[in-house]
């Protein structure tokens, strides 16, 4: 029986672990006067889905920013490890790192009565086949193939329209 308690404790340690931590920054003062979180809401959390290289982050409510209007976005920072091959007896002839960004956006959010309805926001890493049809080996004979994609970073923001700076920050 005391075996299965410290497999147990291991195994929750093993994914405590595992888990990618993200950092929340609030600042309303990025926000109209008189913003905060609705009662029952607080900041978008972002977690990383590693077996999909999927961000997904919840929504929020925010109450007190009148008729402002905000935008909320997340971006992944993606990498990709490519190999050329060689058309004639296939050797790896050069690895390659590729990378890129992908961006989504709620687009423009309109308030009701006051509070901004921030709905949840989730993308994710290219296919194999998408990083394929993107990249190109150095010389035309050689044959590119996919062998890993990876998020390797994640950054949400919310800002309303007139502030420069965004009024929350998830990164990760």
């Amino acid at each position: 029986m005391r075996k299965i308690g410290i497999i147990a404790v291991l195994a929750l340690l093993v994914t405590a672990l595992a888990a990618v931590p993200a950092l929340a920054l609030t600042d309303f003062s990025n926000a109209p006067t008189g913003a905060h979180y609705r009662q029952g809401s607080g900041e978008p959390i972002c977690t990383l889905n590693t077996a999909t290289d999927t961000v997904t982050c919840t929504g929020t409510r925010i109450a007190g920013v009148g008729n402002t209007n905000a935008t909320a976005s997340l971006s992944l920072d993606i990498q990709a490890d490519v190999v050329c091959r060689n058309p004639g007896n296939r050797n790896i002839v050069e690895p390659h790192s590729y990378t890129d960004t992908v961006t989504v956006s709620t687009g423009q959010l309109a308030p009701r009565n006051g509070t901004l309805v921030v709905p949840t926001l989730s993308a994710s890493a290219p296919s194999p086949e998408q990083i394929d049809a993107a990249f190109q080996c150095p010389n035309p004979n050689w044959l590119d193939q996919v062998t890993a994609v990876n998020v390797t970073g994640f950054t949400y923001t919310l800002t309303f329209v007139g502030f420069t700076e965004p009024a929350i920050v998830v990164t990760g």
